[in-house]
């Protein structure tokens, strides 16, 4: 396996590779680890990345699944045929096949469940019978049992005969009769003792949870009790399914991401590989609701100052500063946001900051777009002037791409000095942001309409 690099020479080396054929690159990734084939092939033409993913053997294929995004999922599964599918779906434990299964059409996912083995068809058919979110849903089924009336023998046998197949790290769980958990044996307790132990000494209390609880409980369970495994039990009590702490690691992770992205009004996908358009449908409700509040404001400041308080003019532009700070910081937050935590995430490498850089950008001059025609619109009809409605249509504008350009720009130079992007980025960019927004607003009214 290749040793970690974290230069961006061997993504280089695979672009070099790729541009001379596809199944050259894809003899490349044989030796490098999933997760970085994954990074790799999202990092690539989705067309070109399908290419490279069907020269891969279905064991290859599989691994990388595991580790890809949601995006490079769905669109990797979306182009397969039933047959390639069934492959892979083979090759991968329930809980990610489910998952695979979950992207594709709901034919397909029943062709590749009747080209499957009945077990194995119904065990995947359970599985997606539950709430994705849910525990039931990201369990696995992969996992090995012993009698409650077995020695430590016939639990290391038991492990020993499944544990290809068995998820690493989950230990064995004692059941009874009825198949409902009485125990739980880590493998260092299985190490440790007698072969002849009696299980029932041996084993210690098992943490459980059912299937219709939520999957951040569970993981929440895991974490706090730094345990290697949870059972997750059906309404009767009886065992169906583990989550092991690689998953709860990956439901954290995934909950925490969603409820940053959620905080600055994104999607919880990764952000930075979508598409310009879908970034902007996602990031422009909150936007609107930005406006809105910001002409209330100037309709509000307009009805409590007196009209005999002088200002003319300069006092009506004066109402709508705040909706122009109030959008240039939210956009602006959003890119900071975004890249700071894609920075953690390591789904910004050095080498991609100028692509990421620029699709920031316009995504930012498309919200300002769209934000400024609307507010040109409605403040020229409500001031009865459609010079002071260009005025703050412009300034949006202006002010909202300089914001994206600040919110990649400062977490992008923290990073480069080797400051923590997170501590500096906040604060310094919304002052930053504010200051240059009046600024901004203040140069285009004077230009368009006259300040004296």
């Amino acid at each position: 396996m290749t040793p970690v690099d974290d230069s961006g020479e061997g993504l280089r080396h695979f672009r070099e590779v790729l541009r001379t054929s596809p199944a050259r690159a894809a003899q490349l990734l044989i030796d490098v680890h999933a997760a970085d084939a994954a990074d790799w092939l999202e990092d690539t033409e989705p067309e070109t990345a399908r290419l490279v993913f069907a020269e891969l053997s279905a064991e290859q294929r599989a691994a990388v699944i595991e580790q890809a995004d949601e995006t490079l999922t769905r669109d990797l599964a979306l182009n397969m045929s039933p047959s390639d599918l069934k492959e892979i779906v083979e090759e991968m434990h329930s809980d990610e096949a489910v998952d695979v299964l979950a992207e594709v059409d709901e034919r397909v996912a029943e062709d590749v469940l009747d080209s499957l083995n009945n077990e194995d068809a119904e065990e995947l058919r359970t599985l997606r019978a539950y709430d994705p979110e849910s525990a039931g849903g990201v369990m696995t089924t992969d996992f090995v049992t012993v009698g409650v009336d077995e020695h430590i023998l016939a639990a290391v046998k038991e492990l020993k005969a499944v544990g290809e197949e068995d998820e690493e790290g989950l230990g064995v769980f004692v059941i009874d009769a009825d198949g409902r958990p009485t125990g739980y044996l880590t493998e260092h307790t299985l190490l440790s003792s007698g072969v002849h132990d009696p299980v029932t000494q041996c084993m210690s209390e098992p943490y459980l949870v059912t299937t219709d609880q939520d999957q951040e409980v569970a993981a929440g369970i895991l974490h706090h009790y730094d345990l290697q495994a949870v059972g997750v039990v059906d309404g009767e009590g009886r065992l169906v399914g583990v989550i092991s702490q690689e998953d709860a690691r990956d439901i954290l992770a995934e909950e925490f991401t969603e409820d940053v992205h959620r905080l600055v009004g994104t999607g919880s996908e990764q952000q930075t590989r979508l598409p310009i358009l879908r970034r902007v449908r996602q990031r422009i409700p909150l936007m609107g609701v930005t406006v809105a509040g910001g002409l209330a404001s100037a309709k509000l400041l307009d009805m409590v100052v007196p009209e005999d308080a002088g200002g003319g003019e300069f006092q009506a532009i004066l109402r709508y500063l705040p909706l122009i700070v109030g959008l240039a910081g939210n956009v602006g937050v959003q890119s900071s946001t975004i890249l700071v935590r894609a920075f953690a995430t390591q789904e910004v490498e050095r080498e991609r900051e100028l692509s990421v850089l620029g699709s920031e950008v316009a995504v930012g001059s498309s919200i300002g777009l769209i934000c400024g025609a609307l507010t040109f619109l409605v403040a020229g009809w409500i001031e009865g002037s459609w010079e002071l409605g260009a005025a703050v249509g412009i300034a949006i504008v202006a002010a909202v791409a300089w914001a994206a350009l600040l919110g990649c720009v400062v977490p992008m130079g923290c990073r480069r000095l080797s400051i923590d992007p997170a501590v500096v980025a906040g604060p310094f960019l919304i002052c930053l942001s504010d200051i240059s927004g009046v600024s901004i607003y203040i140069v285009v009214a004077s230009l368009l309409i006259g300040l004296n």
